[in-house]
This record gives C-alpha cells, sequence and structure tokens, in this order.
C-alpha cells in the first residue's frame, strides 16, 4: 500500500499478523462490511510445520477434540468462500487411518466410537492393512469428516488478494509508533480498533508480551515415496500426509527449547527414525521445514482485551489445530468487540490475570 503521509487513511480495524487467526479475522470484518488493514512482516513461520488437518478427534487418546463440531462445521464453508474467492483449491478431503500398535489399542477403539460425541467420526470397523508398504499387522481405524486444508496457499492466496485490494501493509509494525487515545493511530492510518494475531511474534509485544505464550519449534520432512500410493492420512509414530505426486508430508516434532527456524539433523533422524518403524518401501527426502508455534499452557487459545486499552485486542495461541480453531475464535473476538457478547471462559484471557 503506497499512502502520502499528509493523507489520513481512517479505517475500522488495525490487524497485525496475516496468519491464520488474521485471515479469519478478516473474512467476519469482510462479512460485516468493515473496512481494515493488515500489517504483516512474513515472519510467521508456524504454517510451514502445520499439517493442515481437520480432525475432530484425538488419535492419541481417542478423545473429542474441544468444540470439534461446531468448529468443522463454521469453518468449511469459509475456507470454500476463499476458494472460490481467490481461483484457488484449499480444501482436500482426506481420511485419517490409525495405525494401531495393539490388540488392546483396537479394543479402545471399539469403546470410543461407541461414544455419542465420537460415533460420527471413528469407523467401527477394523481396516485391514493390504499395503506391502506399510508395517500395520493390527489394521487401521478410520476417522471420518476429515481433510486438509492447504495452509501454505491459503496464505499466499489470501495476501495477494490483500494486496489488490491495498489492504495489506507489508512491513513490521512498530509498537511505538501507535498512538493510542479514543482513536487509534499508526502513522497515516487512524483506526476505530486494532487487533494483534501475529503468533508467537507476540514475545516482542508491548502491549501483550505478558501472556503465557510458549514457543514450541516444529519441524517436518517432505519425501518422496513412489511405492507407497496412499489417498489417506497415516497416523502412527508421526503423521504421514498425501500431498500428490507421491509426495508426502512427515511430521512433525517438538522442541521448546530451539527458538531458531533453522533446520537440524536432530529433528530429521527423529522423524526418520519413527517413519522406518513402519514404512517399509524406498523413499527420498526432498525438503526439510522447521517453524514456530505459539502454544499455551492450557491448550486453549489467547483472545481478548487489554486491561487499560479498551480498543485494543488479541487473537492468538492457536496451537496445532489452527485451521479448525482459528475461525471459531475470529466470530467470538469480532461478537466480543462488535456486539458486546461475552467470550468463553476458557479462551479468554483474563483467565491468566494474576490478582
Amino acid at each position: 500500500m503506497n499512502k502520502n503521509n499528509n493523507d489520513i487513511l481512517n479505517v475500522d480495524y488495525i490487524i497485525v499478523g496475516c496468519g491464520l487467526a488474521g485471515i479469519h479475522f478478516c473474512e467476519k470484518l469482510k462479512e460485516n462490511n468493515k473496512s481494515f488493514v493488515v500489517f504483516d512482516d512474513k515472519s510467521q513461520t508456524s504454517s510451514l510445520v502445520a499439517g493442515g488437518l481437520y480432525n475432530p478427534v484425538v488419535l492419541k487418546r481417542f478423545t473429542s477434540v474441544w468444540k470439534s463440531t461446531e468448529q468443522i462445521q463454521l469453518a468449511l464453508p469459509i475456507y470454500n468462500k476463499i476458494e472460490k474467492e481467490c481461483g484457488v483449491i484449499l480444501d482436500h478431503k482426506t481420511p485419517v487411518y490409525r495405525r494401531f500398535t495393539s490388540v488392546e489399542e483396537q479394543n479402545n477403539w471399539f469403546v470410543a466410537a461407541d461414544k455419542p460425541e465420537l460415533s460420527t467420526y471413528l469407523s467401527s470397523e477394523i481396516i485391514k492393512n493390504e499395503n506391502p508398504a506399510i508395517e500395520a499387522p493390527f489394521g487401521f481405524g478410520k476417522v471420518l469428516e476429515t481433510g486438509r486444508i492447504d495452509t501454505q496457499l491459503l496464505i499466499e492466496s489470501y495476501k495477494k488478494s490483500l494486496l489488490s485490494n491495498q489492504q495489506l501493509v507489508e512491513e513490521s509494525f512498530n509498537y511505538d509508533s501507535l498512538q493510542i487515545s479514543d482513536t487509534l493511530q499508526y502513522k497515516y492510518i487512524r483506526a476505530k480498533h486494532i487487533v494483534f494475531a501475529e503468533g508467537f511474534g507476540i514475545i516482542q509485544n508491548l502491549f501483550f508480551n505478558h501472556l503465557p505464550l510458549k514457543e514450541a519449534k516444529g519441524e517436518l520432512l517432505v519425501i518422496h515415496a513412489p511405492d507407497l500410493k496412499i489417498d489417506y492420512v497415516l497416523k502412527s509414530s508421526v503423521f504421514l500426509i498425501p500431498l500428490g505426486k507421491d509426495l508426502y508430508t512427515v511430521g512433525a516434532t517438538y522442541n521448546w527449547k530451539d527458538k531458531t527456524n533453522a533446520i537440524t539433523q536432530q529433528a530429521r533422524e527423529e522423524l526418520l527414525n519413527k517413519l522406518k518403524t513402519f514404512l517399509k518401501c524406498d523413499f527420498e527426502v526432498v525438503d526439510q521445514v522447521a517453524g514456530i508455534r505459539p502454544t499455551v499452557s492450557d491448550r486453549r487459545p489467547l483472545v481478548g482485551k487489554h486491561t487499560s486499552h479498551k480498543n485494543m485486542f488479541v487473537l492468538n495461541g492457536l496451537g496445532t489445530r489452527g485451521v479448525m480453531i482459528a475461525p471459531y475464535i475470529a466470530k467470538q473476538l469480532y461478537e466480543f468487540i462488535e456486539l458486546s457478547l461475552p467470550l468463553e471462559e476458557e479462551i479468554n484471557i483474563e483467565r491468566f490475570i494474576k490478582y
């Protein structure tokens, strides 16, 4: 966006960050004919290590994901709308197969599949493995209503759309330059509200860096495996996600100490060792990427209003299920700001205020 500093641009919102949270808040603003400008400096890297899966089941324990049904029902029409507007395909309907390692796991699956909140999503049949490239003597459980959102394509396409509408400023946001009063002014932009949706970048944010956001580095591999031939996501000790053309994502790792975006040999070996426990065909590693995920100790997002500045808000802490949860919390924040509806206590940042 090019603007003469002598001209003031009046908007309803400034949004800082164009990851999943920022994009879905933009969608709420567009839906309600609100004007906005987005600042993004390409520093967010969590999308690089996001598998992009929407899956309503915690596959380690066979339990339901928090608010999963509401989240999926809200999210998928929005991704479909963005697909049409940007002329891309983002939503790849793909079942998830959970590889069983014992008879006990099979039994636990059947118990879970009988529960009302999971019966829609867990197939009650054990799928026998007939693929020689995979070692799975106990077979698989199939998760229904699942898929993958191409998060990188989503963010790239959405930014292009914002640029074409002169709604994106590709530069770092300088917190010291924000003038705060009944309205907000940042350089040549005057706004009623500002929403910080900058992912792990919030640790540099003067207004919200007190929130308990942890940085979890993740790395993943992309492999070429021509003999594998699966059209489903395989969940074992790692996720194996088909990308097309015999390419698969393998991931991801968790590292709470390393704060860099550099790929590591240690993560590569960890993923390969886990992969080789069940993958029996030849493959080649063709890529490795790393990124930092913003996570919260109680595994709930950080949403809410600044304690002192009534027109300043945060939308953050999506964790590992961002494609599902981002539309849900964006809607909550919008209705909190514009309709004065209360935020759910589980996501409200007030839960961390020390009295």
